[in-house]
């Protein structure tokens, strides 16, 4: 919902009713879900007015890549969550052989992140290449 206009020259006040034919319909109808605009009444508006639309484009191609992002995003997320557990086992042992135990599993985790940071490297990199291209 939109906010509320305190100025008197922002309310709408007067109507108007236009009529277009199908294929301009169309024009609009594809500009309103590609802009982000709220209605058709607020594309007419902005046609009149000589207002900037902001139209936004999804490039399909980017999804797999941007999905696997957001996977090794989440996967990180959880072995930080099983660094930050083994640490705090570490520092409250007692005995040398239990912190060995603990620290030797910290290094596997470690690894593990090592190979999803090199991934997301790759996909940066990818990502990149597509982006600076254009």
């Amino acid at each position: 919902m939109s906010k509320k206009k305190t100025s008197e020259d922002e309310l709408l006040k007067h109507n108007l009713i236009i009529r277009v034919n199908d294929g301009l319909h169309q024009k609009l109808n594809k500009l309103l879900v590609e802009s982000d605009c709220q209605s058709l009444a607020e594309v007419a508006r902005k046609i009149l007015t000589s207002q900037k639309i902001n139209c936004f484009y999804r490039d399909a191609s980017m999804n797999g890549p941007m999905e696997e992002m957001a996977l090794i995003r989440k996967e990180l997320k959880s072995i930080g969550v099983n660094i930050n557990q083994q640490t705090r086992y570490f520092n409250a042992c007692k005995t040398d052989a239990e912190k060995k135990f603990h620290s030797d599993q910290t290094i596997l985790l470690f690894t593990k992140v090592e190979g999803k940071v090199e991934r997301l490297f790759e996909l940066i990199s990818k990502l990149a290449e597509r982006w600076l291209q254009k």
